[in-house]
């Protein structure tokens, strides 16, 4: 079979899932993993034919996508922030908006030189470990942390962090129970904040494959893990420390009220790039 032949025959079998566009850069991805082609190489080369093994591979690869699970899965990899991580069942898929807080910690950490030693920074709920992983890579002389109440993550994140070369703390503990006498100059976190009353809304393949552990919170407390991260953020944060949340776009304004009964000062709501309230910036006040 040729390769154009076999990106027809993707399209064809995805068209119930996914929108032509959406197809054909999953079957790019797919190739990328399997051939190491990129677009350009596809272009060049599509009238090949392929061998064997290749296309044996690929087929499975759409054997499954077919089944709902999601590329990434299948593939047991994602890049976020340019940089590669491995995947798996235990955590969740990296999407563009966390890149989009990445950034903002970056680039505001950088403006605000928060001391004059090396930063110390702890991501809580860090799952495959991309944002601890991202901001190391970024800050090499930062002392970062990661957190996460899962071993699979923790294990998982780990793995990111030999594969990414940096050097990470990690800690299993659930937030609302863990405390420590360090101090970090920047907390960051993109909890759990999917109410189930938002459930019904998902697609499929998000509400079969990915750890609804790392998803969901209930419909009466949806802001639990950011009172408790808040919490700890205050107690643990460096004068004029900064915390970053990613939240839930229908919940911005509680979780500013929620911010500012706990006291924190500069509060930043953040849209991302598809208009939605998505990020929030805080200041942990200095004691006069």
């Amino acid at each position: 079979m040729r390769l154009q032949d076999l990106s027809a025959h993707f399209n064809a079998a995805l068209s119930g899932a996914y929108g032509e566009e959406e197809a054909d850069a999953i079957f790019l991805m797919a190739i990328g993993h399997v051939l190491q082609y990129k677009r350009t190489d596809y272009i060049l080369r599509k009238t090949e034919e392929l061998d064997s093994k290749e296309l044996f591979i690929l087929q499975n690869i759409l054997t499954e996508l077919q089944s709902g699970k999601p590329l990434q899965y299948v593939l047991g990899e994602t890049v976020f922030y340019g940089l590669p991580f491995k995947l798996g069942p235990s955590v969740l898929i990296p999407r563009p908006e966390t890149e989009e807080l990445v950034a903002w910690v970056l680039e505001s950490t950088a403006l605000e030189a928060v001391t004059g030693a090396a930063l110390r920074l702890i991501d809580i709920g860090t799952g495959s470990g991309c944002i601890a992983v991202s901001l190391k890579k970024n800050f090499p002389e930062a002392e970062v942390s990661a957190l996460d109440v899962s071993e699979a993550a923790i294990d998982i994140a780990g793995s990111n962090a030999l594969l990414n070369e940096v050097d990470i703390k990690f800690i299993q503990a659930d937030i609302r129970e863990f405390t420590t006498k360090q101090k970090f100059d920047v907390v960051v976190s993109n909890p759990p904040y999917i109410t189930l009353k938002e459930k019904e809304q998902m697609q499929d393949h998000v509400l079969n494959h990915e750890p609804h552990l790392a998803l969901f919170v209930s419909n009466e407390a949806p802001l639990v893990f950011y009172e408790a991260i808040a919490d700890f953020a205050w107690t643990t944060l460096s004068g004029r420390g900064l915390l970053f949340f990613e939240i839930n776009e229908h919940l911005g304004k509680e979780t500013v009220e929620l911010m500012e009964a706990k006291s924190f000062t500069d509060i930043i709501l953040k849209k991302d790039m598809q208009g939605k309230d998505r990020m929030i910036r805080c200041r942990r006040a200095a004691v006069v």
